[in-house]
């Protein structure tokens, strides 16, 4: 019995060997294998685990190794050349993957069938899932032919591109054209959509469309009278061209509308072009072509041009305004490894007059009037030389629609770092006291120019602007004096280069009527001008600490630490007979009396300081801080709370004076409350005392006048506020791990924050106050005027439910008694769709807009909007 067994046992073996390599495959058997002889119906169980059987070349038509396994078991009929694959099975042939609850092959016809099972609670599982070069079905059924590639799926869901493709029946043929049979197209992800496109038949090309015949809109099962004669739906991967679709509407003072409307063009890998507009019925319009561009690890940035015209209610009638306003953006950035020791970045934002009010891009375009831009480049050599140059702009609009423009073409800057001459290449023993002399340089160069946009590019334009070169070369050193004083001296030169100087002369010609007319004119000459002057500095500083402590008391220690420091800065009087006044003449520009002026008081960089001044400076730094014991702190048992952060008191003393020597007194202070409240006080007093006809500084002490010492002058104590709240959130998040997914994405996420809905977060609250109290003394009513200023915002949102959720965004004005900028946000969360209100009740943007659309960016233009602008309120 024993014998017969082993024989048997050693004939399946060989039976198996003999037919899997003839079959080509590899097998890898996790349970069981079942084995059903050719000459009988008897099966043979063999619980031997095969790790890997070599293959063959095939004689069935199969052109490459097929390598399958399963959980439960696998059943070969070698008669038949089949082979059955329970649970769990899953199938590599080339480029295909099969995953299934039942797999049936028939290497005689090289026909693969896969289905579903159904478990004990009557539910279908393991449904067939097909992969092929990237695309993959999920079916209830499957047929597939090994030789010519085609097969038969049923009760499919595939997803291509952005969206998913149901069929009651699919046909994929051999080059991998896929035709659909009773199907829907929909960019829900659900088994059982919330909505669809459904049509009879339609064809999958991939990497390019899917094409359908009739279709039409289903929601929630329930068919829309809405429908198209054809669907034709991109699924190119990357950057593809196409129309974009405009949104429409009415406007009360413009009329009807298409906004948003043109094309995509993507250009090349590297650089797209998104061409939109405008349209009204009134006869308004705008275009706004943008161009973006982007080279991996080297730069990226885009460009917007945007010209309007705007043409408000009907002309004729007393309110027609029309306009015509344009916008430049450009925004560039290069990526700080292209080039590690220079960069090239670009923050260009022009905007002609109006052009805010009526095609403002966000809320912060049309409240702002100030628009800045900027383009630098910056070099460095040996990370000793330092180069800078950028171009800037600035503009400010008025409420009388007139905009003040400031150009800088260019603001140069060159610097040295600081080095010390003297100092030894190889040290030995200690520093010499020369050896820590350090020399600096710096150079700056402007070309500006201040006028109204209107006049901006006339022909005197170049004749206007100022400019001029400044280079200073700082000369210092650092020595300690008996141990605990650090004493540092210094001297600067300064020299300046300017190309106009501007004499004033009184001029006096024969006026109406024989009167003469004299006045004032001022001469401009060119030519090239350099002024120098310099200055001498020195300063003595030390600290000191006081600290008393406690044994036993909840407060164990008060530390005091006080920073005194003496400064002494000299300048000669740089328009006096010393020097040949310097650029300094006296001129009769009273008609009554001399006084003197500069040829070069307009400059840029100003003139060398006029009058003598030998400057003495006393300063003292306060800070105080205690020790308290503190439970949390398991180490030293104390906590450190910081009761004065700073109190400061200087003043200055001007010995090259012949009066007022002494200069106010200044107190400063600032401490820290809570978290991110911080209180801080500002007061002055003077040792002198005030005409009281003229209000004007006389040369006597308050205490002569008085008997006090000080004189009040003013005060302001300020408090700012703000904070967060918010749940507690996970520390070290990782961003490689997060929904952020990228850094582009993170990028685009701070910077339209409006746009993006933070799930994460049940509620969040965030508010800023801040305060201010101004105490200033009035000589004309002998008493202290008060004056309060007062700012409150606040802004946050809260889910309330797990799909629904609300944002507000406010503030207040105390000096006013009314909201600021109001706004309301709600946000619906609808799967595959999404829902959004927002209501502006007040102000200049009083507006509202509700609107629900397809969240996904194939169907954006699948959306219904209604609103009310806030330009319908002009």
């Amino acid at each position: 019995m024993l014998g017969e067994l082993l024989t048997n046992r050693w004939l399946v073996l060989v039976l198996v060997w003999a037919v899997l390599s003839t079959l080509s495959k590899g097998v890898y058997a996790q349970d069981t294998i079942t084995i059903v002889s050719p000459d009988s119906t008897t099966m043979v169980t063999d619980t031997i685990t095969f790790d890997t059987i070599a293959s063959g070349s095939s004689t069935m038509g199969i052109e490459a190794r097929v390598d399958y396994k399963s959980i439960d078991s696998m059943v070969f009929q070698i008669k038949n050349q089949k082979a059955y694959l329970y649970t769990d099975a899953e199938l590599d042939y080339q480029e295909i993957n099969l995953k299934a609850a039942f797999v049936e092959i028939d290497f005689s016809t090289s026909l693969l069938y896969a289905t579903y099972v159904v478990d004990s609670l009557d539910k279908e599982v393991g449904r067939p899932v097909f992969t092929n070069e990237g695309q993959s079905f999920t079916s209830r059924e499957l047929h597939y032919n090994f030789d010519n590639k085609k097969g038969l799926i049923k009760g499919v869901i595939t997803q291509e591109g952005d969206g998913y493709i149901h069929g009651a029946i699919i046909k994929k043929m051999g080059n991998d054209v896929i035709n659909v049979a009773s199907g829907k197209y929909t960019t829900c992800n659900l088994e059982h959509p919330h909505f669809e496109m459904r049509f009879k038949k339609a064809k999958i090309i991939p990497d390019n469309k899917i094409v359908t015949g009739p279709a039409y809109v289903v929601i929630e099962d329930v068919p829309l009278p809405i429908g198209v004669p054809f669907g034709m739906f991109p699924i190119f991967k990357g950057r593809t061209s196409g129309i974009i679709f405009p949104s429409w509407g009415e406007s009360a003072n413009r009329g009807f509308y298409l906004e948003g409307g043109g094309y995509y063009w993507g250009i090349s890998d590297y650089i797209d072009l998104t061409l939109v507009g405008d349209i009204y019925s009134r006869g308004s319009w705008a275009i706004k072509p943008t161009l973006s561009y982007k080279k991996r690890y080297k730069y990226g940035g885009n460009f917007n041009f945007s010209w309007g015209v705007n043409r408000v209610s009907y002309e004729g009638t007393p309110d027609y305004h029309k306009d015509k306003n344009f916008a430049i953006r450009w925004n560039h950035t290069q990526d700080p490894k292209a080039r590690p020791n220079s960069s090239f970045t670009a923050s260009v934002n022009i905007v002609g007059g109006s052009y805010n009010r009526y095609n403002p891009t966000s809320v912060n375009d049309y409240l702002s009037n100030t628009f800045q831009s900027s383009i630098s480049y910056q070099k460095s050599w040996a990370g000793k030389y330092h180069l800078s140059a950028a171009l800037n702009h600035t503009q400010t609009q008025s409420t009388t629609e007139h905009t003040t423009v400031d150009l800088t073409l260019p603001r140069v800057a060159f610097n040295i770092n600081r080095f010390n001459p003297f100092r030894r290449k190889k040290q030995v023993g200690g520093l010499k006291w020369y050896e820590n002399i350090n020399v600096n340089y710096q150079l700056n160069a402007e070309n500006r120019i201040s006028t109204l946009d209107s006049l901006l590019f006339q022909d005197d334009m170049l004749s206007q602007m100022r400019n001029g070169v400044k280079q200073s070369i700082p000369v210092s050193s650092t020595i300690k004096l008996l141990k605990y004083f650090n004493m540092t001296n210094s001297v600067s030169y300064t020299q300046r280069w300017y190309s106009q100087k501007h004499e004033k002369n009184w001029i006096t010609e024969p006026g109406y009527e024989g009167v003469d007319t004299t006045y004032l004119k001022t001469d401009t000459t060119n030519g090239f001008y350099m002024l120098h002057d310099f200055s001498i500095s020195s300063s003595v500083n030390t600290r000191l600490y006081g600290m008393l402590a406690f044994s036993k008391s909840p407060l164990r220690a008060v530390r005091h630490v006080m920073t005194p420091s003496v400064g002494f800065t000299y300048h000669p009087d740089f328009a006096g007979d010393a020097f040949n006044y310097y650029g300094y003449v006296y001129k009769d520009t009273t008609k009554t009396d001399s006084i003197r002026y500069s040829y070069f008081q307009h400059g840029i960089y100003g003139t060398p300081p006029a009058g003598k001044s030998g400057n003495v400076s006393f300063n003292l730094n306060n800070n105080l801080e205690i020790k308290v014991r503190s439970k949390k702190d398991t180490i030293t048992g104390l906590k450190k709370i910081v009761l004065l952060e700073s109190f400061n008191i200087s003043t200055s003393y001007d010995f090259a004076r012949d009066s007022l020597r002494w200069a106010p007194i200044t107190m400063t202070g600032r401490t820290t409350i809570i978290k991110n409240m911080t209180i801080q006080f500002v007061g002055r007093w003077d040792l002198y005392a005030i005409d009281d006809s003229t209000g004007q500084r006389i040369n006597q002490f308050y205490w002569e006048k008085e008997k006090k010492l000080l004189r009040f002058m003013n005060n302001t104590w300020s408090t700012s506020f703000s904070y967060t709240f918010a749940p507690k959130k996970k520390k070290n998040k990782d961003l490689k791990n997060s929904k952020f997914g990228t850094k582009e994405e993170l990028d685009d996420i701070i910077q339209n924050q409006d746009r993006f809905i933070d799930w994460d977060n049940p509620w969040r609250v965030s508010i800023s106050y801040t305060f201010r109290y101004d105490n200033t003394y009035n000589r004309f009513i002998n008493a202290k005027e008060h004056k309060v200023i007062q700012t409150l915002s606040f802004r946050g949102d809260v889910n309330i439910t797990p799909k629904w959720k609300i944002g507000f965004n406010s503030g207040y004005d105390f000096e006013d008694g009314e909201f600021s900028y109001t706004s309301l946000n709600l946000y619906r969360d609808l799967h595959c769709w999404e829902m959004r209100f927002n209501w502006i009740p007040t102000g200049f943007q009083k507006s509202w807009n509700f609107a629900i659309n397809a969240k996904s960016p194939l169907l954006q233009d699948l959306k219904l909007e209604k609103k009310k602008d806030f330009r319908d309120y002009f």
